[in-house]
């Protein structure tokens, strides 16, 4: 009761002060000014004394005051289990790196795989299209020998005019230049 009292008597000088200025002196402007500034002062004092009587604890008809509850949501953390559940990914690099061999002789070393790699990069792919289209290569047309292009050439080299011109570099240079016309 006294609180309210105290609120109603602030506002009143307020408006009062407002209102005993000599009105014939100033303005409207200022006189505008003044109300706006009263009535800024009264709003605030107004809002301080709501927003410091929400805070305080509210009282139960006997008197005591009734704790209010507050609820917090717990918070959540996702981690990965630290456990022998979940092993963790090893990679063992090679002792060292080989290249695959394929039967009794490397293909990578033939006269045939020296032959082809000596090209132009356009050739070697202009000769795997070539066996692609009779037929004797089905692998990609990348240019590179391996263990299919070695199959494909000496398989057309066995059915068109036997493989013994393979044996040799210069023999491999005269196929290939048969192929690529």
């Amino acid at each position: 009761m006294l609180h309210k009292f105290r609120t109603s008597a602030i506002a009143a000088l307020l408006i009062a002060s407002t209102a005993a200025a000599p009105a014939s002196a100033w303005g409207q402007r200022e006189q505008d000014m003044l109300k706006g500034a009263a009535a800024a002062a009264a709003v605030g004092y107004l809002l301080m004394n709501s927003r410091a009587k929400a805070q305080q604890p509210a009282r139960s008809q006997t008197g005591y005051y009734q704790p209010q509850t507050s609820y917090r949501q717990p918070q959540t953390s996702y981690r990965q289990p630290q456990s022998s559940y979940y092993p963790q990914p090893s990679y063992q690099q090679p002792a060292r790196y080989e290249q695959p061999s394929y039967g009794s002789s490397d293909v990578y070393s033939t006269p045939a795989a020296r032959a082809f790699n000596s090209y132009p990069l356009s050739d070697r792919r202009r000769i795997q299209a070539r066996l692609s289209e009779w037929g004797y290569y089905n692998g990609g047309i990348d240019g590179s020998f391996g263990p299919m292009t070695y199959r494909a050439v000496t398989a057309f080299a066995g059915d068109s005019q036997g493989t013994t011109e393979l044996t040799t570099v210069a023999g491999a240079y005269d196929f290939y230049g048969r192929l690529l016309r």
